[in-house]
């Protein structure tokens, strides 16, 4: 099986998002365009790998703009099928935002945001797109010495409220602070939350636990979590945590309070330690666990789970002094299940930090010059559609391992076990010159000079 014929029959499941075939043809050719493109992400090089270079393009801007299509629904059968490869009960999904950087004025969904580059002690604003993001952490680590990938089920854009002008009304006034409490990435998080609940019933309905970091530890995302739904955050060193009272007053929350950094320093607590797969080996981790805690402002009544992970050493060489990472705290609100399961999940949570690097970097999403305010947020979503469907078709095609069919590795990469999104990419152009009876039906033309030519667009 090839990596070109797991993907073709995984998209095939977008026909039905699509009102008309045609439409659906164009965007298998724009998914797969936008994989193999060389160079900046722009739709005229997307056309132009597809073999469009010498038709009208207007087309090709209409599929964003006026065709009727809902993009989040391009994610259910990458959900559906990547589900076979999570054999537990407890799924994980890690949740997070990131920025696409705009420079188009035009452009209404883009605003000023705080620049995560930038450094501690200056901040600085960049103009762009804000996208909430959810991917599902597939354990390969179970069956492979690789670790988790993260594959992702959505990207979705979270536009912020338009502040109003200086010669505003009170009316309007009022009118946009009630927006902001309805249209803020926490209920967003709530939101998308909810979708995916329904999608994983639709699926085979299995308990999921939601890991998101520390802009999602507040009141809103602890107080509407769905049902079979689980929550795993990092929190403050300096949350006010208690336990249930003891008295026989009706006061609910206990008088003495404490804080995460309190419970990593009391030497009472002892130090447990298990061990997880964590870059690329079994690793031992010291944490400490208290149960039953609850945290008043943020989660109310709703007992909790506090972890506290200890500083893990490192040195940066054999010779190099030891080095220590920063102690993380975690709340939770899964009672239930074991711990090592949840640490597993929290430390797999990163790879959507891959994601998104792949996902801007290798991939350039957000490079298309589109400003209509309907194609802003779907083109992005189609991009990285195509990305994650290319994840799960390697898992199909090969598993989890890299294999004798990808490109010889070079020396200073020899050791690596896990393709990575270049390599699929290579493989991918590779095949779709190798097999262009697979892209036919798609009216997909493209020879290897073509791709070059591309590159130029």
């Amino acid at each position: 099986m090839s990596l070109l014929a797991e993907f073709l029959d995984i998209v095939q499941d977008w026909r039905g998002v699509f009102p008309q075939q045609r439409s659906f043809h164009r965007a298998v050719r724009q998914a797969l365009g936008s994989l193999i493109c060389l160079g900046r992400r722009c739709l005229t090089r997307i056309i132009w790998t597809n073999g469009g270079q010498d038709r009208s393009w207007s087309a090709e801007y209409f599929l964003h703009s006026r065709c009727p299509w809902e993009p989040q629904p391009l994610f259910q059968p990458i959900l559906r099928r990547a589900l076979a490869f999570c054999p537990r009960r407890l799924v994980g999904v890690a949740i997070d935002d990131t920025r696409l950087r705009k420079t188009g004025r035009a452009i209404p969904q883009a605003f000023y945001q705080r620049d995560p580059l930038s450094p501690p002690f200056h901040l600085n604003l960049v103009l762009g797109l804000r996208f909430l993001q959810a991917s599902l952490l597939v354990p390969l680590h179970r069956n492979s010495p690789v670790g988790t990938r993260a594959v992702p089920i959505r990207f979705q854009e979270v536009s912020r409220v338009k502040r109003p002008g200086k010669k505003a009304t009170a009316e309007m006034q009022k009118q946009y602070r009630e927006a902001v409490k309805q249209k803020n990435l926490s209920r967003s998080f709530v939101d998308m939350g909810q979708q995916l609940r329904q999608e994983l019933d639709q699926a085979g309905g299995r308990d999921k636990l939601l890991a998101g970091d520390g802009s999602f530890c507040n009141r809103t995302c602890f107080g509407e979590i769905p049902e079979r739904t689980q929550l795993l955050v990092r929190a403050r060193k300096d949350a006010k945590l208690c336990f249930h009272a003891t008295d026989n007053s009706r006061r609910f929350y206990g008088i003495e309070k404490f804080t995460p950094q309190q419970v990593r320093q009391d030497q009472s607590r002892a130090w447990k330690t298990t061990k997880i797969f964590y870059g690329g080996k079994r690793r031992k981790i010291r944490y400490k666990e208290v149960t039953g805690v609850y945290w008043q402002r943020g989660a109310k009544q709703r007992p909790l789970r506090l972890i506290v992970i200890a500083p893990t050493p490192y040195r940066k060489s054999k010779s190099k002094k030891l080095y220590y990472r920063d102690p993380a705290y975690l709340l939770t609100t899964d009672l239930g299940s074991s711990l090592k399961q949840l640490l597993q999940i929290y430390f797999d949570r990163w790879q959507i930090e891959v994601n998104h690097r792949e996902e801007k970097d290798t991939l350039g999403v957000g490079q298309a010059q589109l400003w209509n305010v309907t194609s802003v947020p779907k083109q992005p979503v189609l991009a990285v559609a195509a990305y994650s469907a290319l994840l799960l078709a390697s898992l199909q095609a090969f598993g989890a391992e890299r294999g004798q069919a990808y490109a010889p590795l070079p020396k200073w990469r020899r050791n690596a076990r896990r393709p990575s999104c270049l390599d699929l990419i290579t493989l991918l152009r590779k095949e779709m010159a190798q097999y262009p009876e697979l892209l036919a039906p798609f009216g997909f033309q493209i020879t290897a000079p073509a791709l070059i030519q591309a590159a130029a667009a």
